[in-house]
């Protein structure tokens, strides 16, 4: 049996080397290498009646006009007096982009496997006494792209995490709902990327 770790880096070589291979399918002229930042919403579907949590991030692109790649990494922290601890949450995600248009407005798909950190640490106490675990999954979902000019855009997405293609979710609402892998939550996201 492969380890979770080698899995998980296998799978990170092969989105980067498709992603790769999507992007230089194009001319040069026609490709964008960009920095951003970003909000997004986190929502899981474990927690019931919990708001979203909100992450801020960061993201690098490279685009080309029909497919992409995104490395994005997001960030939140939160301290809890009542049970003396610090929770800290910093998930990774590499995302294939497929965009539907080649134009200033452009919708794109985009899916990709994730690496979700969570640390877990006394307030006060020893350090010693931390906690990080690191879960893998895979996310998709469906975005929009506005380029004003050649140089910025400004793009949001909504996307399913933790993706679980083997059917064993419980669902059972019809034809299209067993077409569908579950998920245990989903996000918002919203940014801005400096093309150059």
């Amino acid at each position: 049996m492969v380890p979770a770790r080698t899995r998980s880096l296998r799978y990170a070589v092969t989105v980067l080397t498709l992603g790769g291979l999507l992007a230089s399918a194009v001319p040069s002229s026609a490709q964008g290498f960009g920095l951003g930042a970003r909000f997004a919403w986190v929502k899981s579907d474990l927690a019931v009646d919990v708001d979203s949590v909100r992450f801020i991030g960061g993201q690098i692109r490279l685009l080309s006009q029909r497919a992409g790649l995104e490395v994005s990494l997001d960030h939140h922290s939160e301290s809890s007096e009542l049970l003396g601890q610090k929770i800290t949450a910093t998930p990774i995600q590499v995302s294939v982009l497929v965009r539907l248009s080649g134009s200033k407005v452009s919708p794109f798909l985009l899916g990709g496997p994730g690496w979700y950190r969570q640390k877990v640490e006394p307030l006060n106490g020893p350090g010693d006494l931390a906690v990080s675990t690191t879960e893998f999954g895979w996310h998709a979902g469906i975005g929009l792209e506005l380029l004003p000019s050649r140089h910025l855009g400004i793009h949001g997405d909504y996307r399913y995490t933790f993706l679980n293609f083997n059917g064993d979710d419980q669902r059972d609402e019809g034809l299209i709902d067993r077409l569908i892998p579950g998920h245990r939550g989903s996000m918002w996201t919203l940014g801005a990327t400096v093309y150059f």
